[in-house]
């Protein structure tokens, strides 16, 4: 009987495209904390598939007594939990068999972060999550901005308070829709006062602990920059390069003159800062400007500048090549820069008779691509 030989890359690759399309889809809602909305908008959105003749049901989902929210079960579905014993007491689960068994086109998994009962088949929800996913079932789940595994540190420094059920980042990479349940600090603590989040006795201590108005204003931000960088990654994967809006980027050409790099660098990052966009501080070195070719001070200017720009947020490039114009216009191209930003050089003679071929060059290059070009003085 012959040897059975692997798949070459190209049946590799289409097994993987093949297995992706059967996979289900996967749409969270993130929410800078508790009490924004994220069950209620899973069970609105429920109740809309089920009109629409969506196979669709519960698998789990965690009202926490939020009259409101629990009215919305009301005619929805529902796969019951399974009753689990654990440590003498009878606790309840989502049955991940019988969701798997019964195959909807579409079931709601809330708590995205929760850890499942010491015997369960997957230590984690969100391992349950991939498992319901690759049986080809869509999955509509919810989770909390702090539950996030690379910014658990910084959670725990705003709010005081450890987190220890996370889900790692590479979850959220699989989505295939975010969204972003938004409010305001004061209308979040509105909610809170009213009673919609916890009940009447937990109210004071939750408005003197977690919920306080510069812990939530930062906890929105978090959850509204994670929202932000998911849909970055969507455009670059699915928008073809063509019609894609390009955001900000800036170029900072600095040379060996120490008083105008270090305008050109500081201009530059305020730039940047105003579009909130990355830049990058390129030096080009030419052959005559070689280390043992030019004075201590004008290396020591340089070195300086190079960590001034580093402080101020830039990616430092240093690169040798006596096509100045060439390379600026390679990296600005490699790089998908939008704005290149030159310092105004000292006018004399001289300078013009020297530079005007390398600037014209340069304005050549830059006139067949959609860069700009920013002379500061």
């Amino acid at each position: 009987m012959a040897e059975e030989k692997l798949p070459d890359t190209s049946v590799r690759d289409f097994i993987e495209l093949v297995k992706k399309s059967r996979r289900g889809k996967f749409k969270i809602y993130i929410g800078m904390s508790a009490g924004v909305g994220k069950t209620y908008r899973m069970l609105q959105e429920a109740h809309t598939l089920l009109r629409n003749g969506i196979d669709i049901q519960i698998g789990y989902i965690e009202t926490h007594n939020r009259a409101e929210t629990h009215s919305l079960l009301a005619g929805l579905p529902v796969i019951p939990k399974r009753k689990v014993f654990y440590k003498g007491k009878e606790l309840e689960e989502m049955d991940l068999q019988a969701i798997l068994n019964r195959h909807p086109e579409v079931v709601i998994v809330d708590e995205l972060a929760h850890t499942n009962i010491e015997g369960s088949k997957n230590s984690k929800r969100w391992q349950d999550v991939l498992d319901i996913l690759e049986a080809g079932i869509s999955v509509i789940s919810a989770v909390n901005i702090q539950h996030l595994e690379s910014i658990n540190e910084e959670v725990e420094a705003i709010t005081g308070v450890a987190i220890t059920e996370r889900i790692p980042d590479k979850i959220l990479e699989l989505t295939d829709e975010i969204v972003n349940i938004d409010l305001t600090a004061d209308e979040l603590i509105d909610r809170l006062k009213e009673g919609k989040i916890y009940n009447k006795s937990k109210i004071n201590l939750a408005l003197q602990n977690f919920f306080q108005p510069d812990r939530i204003l930062q906890l929105r931000e978090l959850a509204l920059k994670e929202v932000a960088h998911h849909l970055e990654r969507k455009i670059a994967i699915e928008v073809p390069k063509q019609i894609k809006l390009r955001s900000e980027k800036f170029l900072a050409c600095i040379s060996t003159n120490a008083e105008t790099a270090k305008i050109v660098i500081r201009k530059t990052a305020r730039l940047a800062s105003y579009y909130r966009s990355g830049w990058i501080a390129l030096y080009v070195q030419s052959s005559g400007e070689s280390l043992d070719k030019i004075k201590l001070d004008k290396q020591r200017h340089l070195i300086n500048n190079f960590k001034l720009a580093t402080e101020l947020g830039a990616e430092v490039l240093k690169i040798k090549s006596d096509d100045i114009s060439q390379t600026i216009v390679q990296i600005a191209e490699e790089r998908e820069i939008t704005t290149i930003c030159i310092g105004k050089p000292h006018i004399n003679l001289f300078q013009v008779i020297l530079k005007t071929n390398a600037f014209n060059e340069l304005l050549k290059k830059l006139a067949v691509s959609e860069t700009d070009l920013v002379i500061l003085s």
